[in-house]
Formats: structure tokens, sequence, C-alpha cells
């Protein structure tokens, strides 16, 4: 199967990678799988860590250099974002208005692939699939 990667993936590889559900661990190391992370995701990720909190400290401790270097050795295509996806609108509309996880699930529809999410609120969208649902 053919999966986009939720940012919320990309976090918790590099914060908590001993956290993953045991589903989760077995598909992400199938070997039938081919694993998609989106430019999407890495602009998200830039705009968090610029971000900061009213403490001064930012609201992500990693760059989205640090995400492309920790994957640099794993078997990931990077999936820029292109005009056709700028312009489709998805096919099935979300219940919530996050802008980031629209552009993933067009960039999953467009692609042909499932966003690989943990996210309650994408959890039942046809273009996104959880690792609960794939066991």
């Amino acid at each position: 199967m053919r999966f986009l990667l939720d940012t919320s993936y990309l976090y918790d590889l590099m914060d908590k990678p001993g956290a993953f559900l045991e589903q989760e661990r077995r598909i992400l190391a199938a070997r039938d799988a081919e694993f998609h992370v989106s430019s999407v995701s890495l602009w998200e990720l830039r705009l968090k860590h610029a971000a900061r909190h009213p403490s001064g400290d930012r609201k992500s401790r990693f760059s989205p250099e640090d995400v492309v270097t920790a994957l640099a050795d794993q078997e990931v295509r990077f999936l820029p974002m292109n005009v056709a996806h700028a312009v489709q609108e998805l096919r099935t509309p979300l219940r919530h208005k996050d802008p980031f996880d629209e552009l993933l699930l067009v960039q999953a529809q467009e692609e042909g692939l499932k966003l690989l999410t943990a996210d309650r609120l994408l959890i039942g969208h046809p273009n996104a699939v959880s690792a609960r649902e794939l066991t």
C-alpha cells in the first residue's frame, strides 16, 4: 500500500519513536509499503518551528531540516506540492477547516495515496486511514 504520512507521524518519529502502537510499527516496517512525506508537512513544521509561545519557547523544537535529515536513510519519497494539488478541490470535504489537513488529503487523492493518520478528525475520511483500520 502507498501512504502519505500525516504531519503528526513526523513529530512522533522525531520525538517519541518508541511510543508507536504495535499496528503502527508493523505498517512502518512493512516491506510492501511505500511512504511519502509532503512538502506541505515540511511547511507546517517550519511554521510551527518559527512560531513562539508567550514564554519565548518555540512551538516545535524540530525544524523541517531536522526531519529531512532524520529521514535521509529511510525509504521515504518526498512529495512536492504542485499546481494540480493547489487548484484541486477535495472530493469529500472536511468537517473542520485545517488547511494543512485539506492539502494533505488533496495530495493523497490526486496521487493515489492514503493519508496515514492517527488524527480523530481525519479518521473516516475516504482519503485517510489509521493503523487500526489496517490490522
